[in-house]
């Protein structure tokens, strides 16, 4: 089925972006959100050092960072249905690796495998199959997805427990990799599309490459780029450290579990509210939006430790709105042709900010305490809301630039 086919097809939407959101839970259950919960009985039961196993995901990061741009360029010529089967696949590989490793290396090699199943299968590559389906209308799918995205730790970090309880970590690595096997690759293979690889000129010579960035396009997408690095920079730190950071500033534990549970409903309350617009607005508000709350979040917690409920909340909110705006800006200022080659240059750099951030940050938290460290990722979230400004200049130039 072509992707125009596809796109008048609307109404068959649904079965599409089902399939993609419960695979896109157990991708992030089966990868980013593994350690959580295995990486303490990993050390008891195996003696490896703590950082290195929390380490081996960053090493699993930089692994998708270097595969993704291959993956979406993939996508944008034969469609989501290859690469995101492959995406089970490696998943599905490494975590039998993982399941298997008696040493520490043979375990770091296991996420190298599952970093190359992060890169073609996570949400840029669900993103990129969206666009290369659906075209220029496939906002709002994209958003519906980040809205089933939203519950993978909700899903996959209780189910994780419960598999260590009654398997141990061996066995949850294998349950994870035949969830991957037995459910996401038939869901893949059976519903989502094939695709018609792009079209011809003469039906012997392969299909142009998409046409270059301009002038302008390149400024726009090297603002975007430094904006999600920042963003990611942000969002791994606080997402490793904020228990941590919260403890540090004088709350209990369990008080600071509490104040944490409050990031998902934020995240997805917000998404609802994306959705409710119908798109009606540009995806640069959703970007404004996205870095201004994260910004005013961070800056509550900074200054006042007795608001970081609220904090939180506009922090979460930014965020959960944050997936939306980096799913649907690149597909507005650079076209559905585009897209997908936008997309995955644009996940490598991000994927690299999230490997290294979160052990920079530890080493600044150990070295200067929590009160530095809360400045610091202030700070980058208002460099961040200043380069939104620059960014929407700069997009009202590639959008006029295009009408001409």
């Amino acid at each position: 089925m072509s992707g125009l086919a596809l796109a008048e097809a609307g109404g068959r939407r649904w079965p599409v972006i089902t399939v993609l959101g419960i695979t896109q839970i157990f991708a992030w259950g089966s990868s980013y959100y593994l350690l959580a919960v295995l990486a303490g009985p990993i050390a008891a039961d195996t003696g490896w050092p703590l950082p290195w196993i929390v380490g081996s995901l960053s090493i699993g990061l930089l692994s998708a960072g270097a595969v993704s741009p291959a993956a979406s360029n993939a996508i944008g010529l034969r469609g989501g249905r290859p690469v995101l089967a492959l995406s089970s696949l490696l998943l599905a590989a490494g975590l039998v690796i993982l399941a298997l490793s008696m040493t520490l290396p043979m375990f770091v090699i296991g996420w190298l495998v599952i970093g190359a199943g992060m890169g073609s299968g996570l949400y840029d590559a669900a993103f990129a199959s969206l666009g290369r389906y659906y075209g220029a209308s496939a906002r709002p799918s994209i958003t519906v997805l980040t809205l089933w995205g939203g519950f993978a730790s909700t899903v996959c970090w209780p189910l994780s427990a419960l598999l260590v309880d009654a398997v141990g970590w061996r066995g949850a690595c294998l349950a994870y990799a035949a969830i991957q096997i037995g459910l996401s690759l038939p869901l893949i293979l059976v519903f989502l599309p094939r695709v018609a690889p792009a079209p011809l000129p003469d039906g012997t010579r392969p299909p142009p490459p998409p046409a270059a960035f301009s002038g302008a396009e390149r400024r726009t997408f090297a603002l975007l780029c430094a904006i999600m690095i920042l963003c990611g920079v942000a969002a791994a730190t606080m997402s490793v450290h904020l228990l941590t950071l919260l403890q540090a500033r004088g709350e209990t534990l369990a008080a600071a579990v509490a104040l944490g549970a409050l990031l998902g409903p934020a995240q997805v309350g917000a998404r609802i509210v994306e959705m409710a617009g119908r798109g009606r607005h540009h995806p640069i508000w959703t970007m404004a939006a996205a870095v201004i709350l994260t910004a005013l979040g961070l800056l509550l917690l900074t200054v006042d430790t007795s608001l970081a409920a609220l904090a939180l909340v506009f922090y979460g909110a930014g965020n959960g709105v944050y997936s939306i705006a980096r799913g649907t800006l690149p597909l507005a200022l650079f076209g559905p042709e585009r897209y997908a080659r936008a997309i995955g240059r644009l996940g490598r750099p991000n994927f690299v900010a999230q490997a290294l951030a979160p052990s920079l940050a530890a080493l600044v938290l150990s070295m200067t305490g929590a009160d530095v460290t809360l400045w610091l990722l202030t700070g980058i979230a208002v460099v961040n809301v200043g380069l939104a400004g620059l960014l929407w200049r700069s997009c009202g130039r590639v959008e006029a630039a295009r009408r001409l």
